[in-house]
Parts: structure tokens; C-alpha cells; sequence
């Protein structure tokens, strides 16, 4: 694609990734609207516009924050939130890290609402955060961290983990696993729950049919 300032609609989409028809949309309901019109009433965009708009200036931005973050499940594991921050410090201190942000949460790992953790998974998103310190895997999430450290790195954000065993409590695994069990149990209950209802709709219907 050349340099020129003006994108005619089909350009501006092949260049956000999008069909005409998606721009048309946006446009539609003012998501992205075009940077003007020819008398003809022809759309077109500009570049700058678009990289505004898919975030691209943000690469430019110098993430600067220093996270260090402690979790546990429940209310009575609280002792634990202490053990991590004083061995997360000795950590920081030996890896020269300054101005650190303490973040602590009570919350379970299999939680991907828990306000702090979305919070600073906002904040690197904004290229914000350019260390997050946490003493485990799980104490970030139980499931899916490759995924959240793959953001982390794409977003110039260095993920550093102490992988202290000490610190991931053993009984929050179990009642976590036990989650995960309740949760596919109820399931498969209403998986053969629906199997049960469909079986008993086809025959009434072939029934009628007869």
C-alpha cells in the first residue's frame, strides 16, 4: 500500500483487517467513522486515523509500572498473603526492582473476574506494566497462564515468577479440583437431562405423526 494521506473504504478495510461491509457497520453505529467524505459521498480514511484506532501508537509507549502480585482463594489462607509479600521482597530486592506496587487479592485461581487480576491484565494491555512479579504460576491463574504470560510478553511486559512451591498452597488445589469436578459433573448431569427430554420430544412427535 502507498503512503498517500486518503484510504478509499476497501483500502481501510484490507488495512485494519476487516470486510467493507464491518467498516460500513462501524460507521453505522459510530465505533470508527470515517475521517470524511468526497461530494460524492465516498468514505475514505486516513492511516493515521486507523493506527490510532488498532492502538499502533501505543508501541511508543514505555511501560513503567513494577507489579508485584499475591493471591489466595479464601479469607482463612490470608496468613499465606504475608508469606508471599515478605518472600516476593527479598525477591524484588535481589533483582534490583524499585517503586514496586503491592497488589494482594482473596480470590480462586479458576476466577478470571477477580477485579485486581483484571485490572492489571488492563494495565499491560495498556502497555503500562513493564515487570509483574508474582511467587508462582498459580498464583497469577490456575489454568490458561501461557496464554496470560503470551500477553504479557507481546505488551512489553517481563512476567517473573519465583516459583516458590512453598507458596501455592496445597489445600486450594484440592478445592479447586473439586470445583472442576462439580462443574463438568453438573454437566454431564444436564447433558443426559437434555438427552432424556430430546428422546421424549422425537417420540411424542413421531406419535403424532402416525
Amino acid at each position: 500500500m502507498d503512503d498517500r494521506k486518503e484510504l478509499w473504504i476497501g483500502e481501510a478495510a484490507k488495512y485494519v483487517g476487516r470486510s467493507v461491509k464491518t467498516l460500513q457497520i462501524w460507521d453505522r453505529d459510530g465505533v470508527l467513522a470515517p475521517a470524511g467524505r468526497t461530494p460524492t459521498n465516498r468514505r475514505f480514511y486516513t492511516k493515521t486515523q486507523l493506527d490510532l484506532f488498532l492502538g499502533r501508537r501505543r508501541e511508543a509507549v514505555i511501560p513503567t509500572r513494577v507489579i508485584a502480585y499475591c493471591r489466595v482463594s479464601t479469607n482463612a489462607q490470608k496468613p499465606d498473603l504475608v508469606n508471599q509479600k515478605r518472600t516476593l521482597e527479598a525477591f524484588c530486592a535481589a533483582r534490583g526492582l524499585a517503586n514496586v506496587e503491592w497488589i494482594d487479592e482473596v480470590g480462586g485461581g479458576l476466577n478470571f473476574e477477580r477485579k485486581q487480576f483484571c485490572a492489571i491484565m488492563d494495565a499491560v494491555e495498556r502497555r503500562e506494566v513493564a515487570t509483574l512479579v508474582i511467587a508462582h504460576k498459580d498464583r497469577l491463574t490456575r489454568f490458561g497462564y501461557a496464554w496470560f504470560a503470551r500477553l504479557c510478553a507481546n505488551h512489553g511486559c517481563e512476567l517473573l515468577v519465583l516459583n516458590n512451591e512453598t507458596l501455592s498452597p496445597e489445600r486450594e488445589m484440592v478445592e479447586d479440583l473439586m470445583t472442576i469436578v462439580h462443574c463438568f459433573s453438573a454437566r454431564l448431569y444436564g447433558l443426559r437431562n437434555y438427552k432424556t427430554a430430546l428422546t421424549t420430544a422425537l417420540k411424542a412427535e413421531r406419535g403424532t405423526q402416525k
